[in-house]
């Protein structure tokens, strides 16, 4: 079984896409995907409704998704660590233990662009465009993500 987690800032917007994406490739027999926020702004809370809506849009159902916070024990229960920005990685490098953490952790879309360490953008504070946007973004790194790994 390998485990992914998906990091942004508060767990509402990038992250949850990115999860409901990643479930929607793989199968869940071999392949557990979670999400989490580097912050503790919205611990309980459900997506942004505008995740939501443009999940919805593309045939997936993430409005039953709970924000946590990313903590220490997830570098031991999950074997990749996808950050959506460099704050996030910054965030959750500084709680690595040790060379074997850090290995985990990786930007998202470098899957697309090969060490670019670009950033998805945070659609919180934009209109439903920029929740389209980075829903295409993310569709298109986790397809890359779910060949690669059922290859």
């Amino acid at each position: 079984m390998t485990r992914i987690l998906m990091v942004c800032l508060g767990n509402i917007c990038r992250s949850p896409l990115a999860e409901g994406i990643l479930k929607s490739k793989l199968p869940n027999h071999s392949f557990t995907v979670d999400s989490a926020g580097t912050g503790d702004y919205h611990i309980g809370k459900n997506p942004d409704s505008r995740s939501i809506a443009v999940a919805k849009k593309h045939g997936l159902d993430i409005s039953n998704l709970k924000g946590r916070q990313f903590n220490v024990s997830d570098f031991d229960a999950f074997d990749i660590i996808y950050v959506m920005d460099e704050s996030n990685y910054r965030n959750v490098i500084l709680l690595a233990r040790d060379d074997q953490d850090k290995a985990k952790v990786k930007f998202i879309l470098n899957e697309i662009d090969p060490d670019q360490d670009n950033n998805v953008p945070d659609p919180y504070y934009g209109g439903t465009d920029g929740f389209e946007n980075v829903y295409n973004m993310l569709n298109e790194a986790c397809s890359v993500i779910a060949s690669t790994l059922q290859s």
